[in-house]
């Protein structure tokens, strides 16, 4: 079902696994790409799945530290009849192009969104360029010790003669 996907299992299960989402085509979101988590509920697809970005966005319905989606198909009028292709193409796009700035998980980019649309838009493409290319969600690791980096300040807290097996002079 998810073949046109690229799909991460985790703990090699099938309740729990990542899909490489990309942004919509004319949204501010186009180009970038996310990881989704997916978790299925043991009732799925009575009941709905657990849907979160990983990689970070700017968005008023998605909450910027869990990832988790404010989705009102997804969260509360969930069918069985509804399926992860919905989620993948029709939920989450929907999200994206037609933001609700009145029911935000997000304050800050809902009131961003409604006082200032253009410091929003400029936000969210700054966001998508910076957390939502392709090697942020196949190098997470990588984008994870060049940030550590960054509160470094280039030099070592131990010098050679630190050295574990070196007698103290």
């Amino acid at each position: 079902m998810m073949s046109d996907y690229n799909v991460e299992t985790i703990n090699d299960g099938l309740n729990e696994f990542n899909v490489e989402f990309h942004g919509p085509k004319e949204s501010l979101y186009e180009g970038g790409v996310w990881k989704i988590r997916v978790e299925l509920p043991d009732a799925y697809p009575y009941k709905s799945p657990s849907i979160g970005f990983v990689n970070k966005i700017f968005h008023p319905n998605v909450d910027e530290l869990s990832g988790s989606v404010c989705l009102d198909v997804i969260n509360q009028s969930w069918s069985p009849m509804f399926d992860l292709l919905n989620v993948f193409e029709v939920f989450l796009p929907q999200l994206l192009l037609y933001p609700n700035a009145s029911d935000p998980l997000n304050g800050d980019a809902a009131s961003m969104m409604m006082k200032n649309k253009d410091q929003y838009e400029k936000k969210v493409k700054e966001y998508c360029e910076r957390y939502a290319k392709k090697e942020n969600i196949t190098n997470e690791r990588l984008e994870e010790d060049s940030e550590d980096e960054d509160f470094s300040d280039g030099k070592s807290a131990s010098s050679d003669e630190d050295i574990a097996g070196h007698a103290d002079p």
